[in-house]
């Protein structure tokens, strides 16, 4: 078979090839085994040290498969640098031979909007400097593609040669164009590129800040008013992020009692069907937009990606301030609900995400083409664009960068909470975790820990990531099954999801040791089981105080916490550290004094609650 009907069978079979499935398919193994074994020979000819690498998609179909070449003098890898790459357009109407830039990894280094001005320059660089380069292609291309990913391989391109899938030439001009192009990339590796008027200085990533990934996206932080709850939201999002980008804050209205109060509503004015959106809504978009612009997968309701693409991709704080001012559980529903359909599957470094539409497709579909595209300019959106499509397709779900942080406070103005709402979150008494110190108030000596979004979301589907010192989870397990001897024929028993969170506790801090996993453990105890315990002496003490479950709980902590539980200052604070040096900071056990507190409280009062 020629070189011609090779590129003459994948443009023309791409199309239908995608409608198939993946695994043996003859398209993809023609373009990963075949086409790539005849432009290795002619390469080899060239220079025996490039390296050819093809794709027809990782798992599944891509939009764009592509055939490149490598220069290990100028890089080894697709993700950044230069290289001749063949391109398929995602329709199968022809392909091109583009002299590429990789952009992945500068992205991630340097935030999607400045690698994209480098790219530019070095493209002018090259174009100024190799002489004859301008003059043998087009300098922009059309793929055709509908996934961003696709779409991300477009603006890259240096210089390409385009071939029509009617109109493909004989072997011998196709190997004359890769040769000349060849020539050029040769030529490359001797110019100096001058970046001085790029800025370069690196972007700010989860993984550079060692920002820690919550178990759950939804935080409760309670406290008594003036104690820091929504400052803290707001310094978290500008640690990794900005405060116009990454940061928004709503405050929640008294007279909220249903989910379009947070995510908008169909209206039917003079019968045409329209959406009014809120600024709720249009903050999850644009935290899908961040994911998008990076060039992950989505497609199909799934998002798909490398581990490395996380790193570019910074956590979107939403702060409801005052959030139980009106009943969560009422306007609040659809997200708690959905909060659970959250899907991570991992095979090695490679990941897939999913989850239910909060704004379900039917609702878009349903609107009239002018109330349509009308939406899509509220949510800054272009209605060409592979994000759009997928939201018309599938529906606008939970971005996986999506923190959520609801700022509490108990009294006679709020409401309490149910525990459908505390077991979907991470209740913080926020006293306790973050205490105001007056003494440090000129001079701080204690800073916030970075913290960003959940990765997993089954313990069961990631136990490899459980560390070495709860390597099966089985000291969690039987931490969990002490527990519910006391709580067993309570309505406070732990089931299933706690366990999960538990687990995912214990793979987001990596405790190294018995003293390190136990202060996981305290700190569960805080944020999952205590924020459900209220209850007056006849549901919690049977009318025997000295007998109550609180004591009850107590006496089985010290024995399964006995690593913290006496000692001063015995466990790491996960969640601060020292101002000057990053050290360590200890703390005592921190569920101990509030179930004393709570123990107290129902003694003195004849009822108690974890809240402040």
């Amino acid at each position: 078979m020629s070189l011609q009907e090779k590129f003459q069978i994948i443009t023309k079979g791409w199309v239908a090839a995608k409608k198939e499935g993946f695994t043996n398919n003859p398209i993809a193994n023609l373009l990963r085994k075949e086409l790539k074994k005849e432009i290795e020979n002619i390469v080899s000819q060239f220079d025996s040290n490039y390296k050819v690498e093809a794709s027809a998609g990782a798992g599944n179909w891509a939009s764009v498969p592509w055939v490149s070449i490598l220069n290990p003098k100028i890089t080894s890898t697709t993700q950044e640098g230069i290289y001749p790459v063949y391109l398929f357009k995602a329709d199968g109407s022809g392909f091109y031979l583009s002299l590429h830039q990789g952009t992945t990894i500068p992205a991630k280094k340097l935030g999607k909007k400045v690698a994209e001005e480098r790219a530019e320059y070095i493209k002018k660089q090259l174009l100024e400097k190799v002489f004859g380069l301008e003059g043998w292609g087009v300098k922009d291309i059309n793929l055709t593609a509908s996934t961003s990913l696709g779409k991300s391989y477009e603006k890259p391109s240096i210089i390409a040669r385009y071939y029509s899938a009617d109109s493909i030439p004989s072997d011998e001009i196709l190997k004359s164009d890769l040769n000349s192009l060849l020539n050029f990339y040769r030529e490359i590796e001797g110019v100096e590129l001058e970046m001085q008027d790029v800025q370069t200085k690196e972007k700010s990533s989860v993984a550079d800040n060692n920002a820690i990934p919550l178990p759950k996206p939804f935080l409760l932080l309670a406290g008594i008013s003036g104690t820091g709850k929504s400052r803290f939201v707001r310094e978290q999002a500008e640690a990794t992020g900005s405060r116009e980008e990454t940061y928004c804050l709503v405050s929640v209205r008294p007279d909220w009692h249903e989910p379009s109060d947070l995510l908008g509503y169909t209206t039917r004015l003079n019968n045409n069907a329209g959406y009014v959106t809120t600024d709720v809504l249009q903050f999850i978009v644009k935290a899908w937009k961040a994911i998008a612009e990076t060039g992950v997968q989505i497609a199909g309701n799934k998002t798909a990606g490398h581990r490395d693409d996380l790193q570019a991709i910074p956590p979107y704080w939403l702060c409801l301030d005052e959030m139980n001012l009106a009943p969560v559980e009422q306007y609040f529903a659809d997200y708690l609900s959905i909060l659970e359909t959250r899907e991570w599957e991992w095979a090695d470094d490679e990941f897939t995400y999913q989850c239910d539409p909060l704004l379900k497709a039917s609702v878009i579909q349903s609107l009239s083409d002018d109330k349509r595209n009308e939406l899509c300019k509220n949510l800054k959106l272009d209605p060409t664009s592979a994000l759009w499509l997928e939201f018309c397709e599938h529906g606008i779900g939970i971005p996986f960068n999506l923190l959520v942080a609801g700022t509490v406070n108990m009294d006679e103005t709020t409401h309490g909470f149910s525990r459908k709402v505390i077991d979907r979150a991470l209740s913080f008494d926020f006293g306790d975790f973050f205490p105001n110190n007056f003494d440090d108030y000129f001079s701080p000596t204690v800073a916030l820990k970075k913290l960003s979004y959940p990765i997993y979301s089954s313990a069961a589907k990631s136990k490899e990531r459980l560390p070495a010192i709860d390597a099966d989870g089985k000291a969690s397990i039987q931490f969990l099954h002490a527990l519910n001897t006391v709580l067993d024929n309570t309505p406070f028993k732990l089931a299933y999801r706690a366990l999960n969170e538990l687990l995912l506790s214990v793979i987001s801090h990596q405790p190294e040791n018995e003293i390190q996993l136990q202060a996981v453990w305290d700190d569960f105890l805080m944020c999952k089981l205590l924020p459900r315990i209220e209850g007056d002496s006849d549901k919690l003490a049977q009318h025997d105080i000295d007998e109550s479950l609180l004591i009850k709980l107590s006496g089985i902590l010290k024995e399964n916490l006995s690593a913290i539980w006496n000692e001063p200052n015995a466990r790491p604070d996960f969640y601060r550290e020292k101002q000057q040096d990053g050290a360590t900071i200890m703390i005592d056990c921190r569920s101990r004094a509030k179930i004393d507190w709570m123990q107290n409280k129902l003694a003195q009062s004849g009822f108690t609650s974890f809240w402040p």
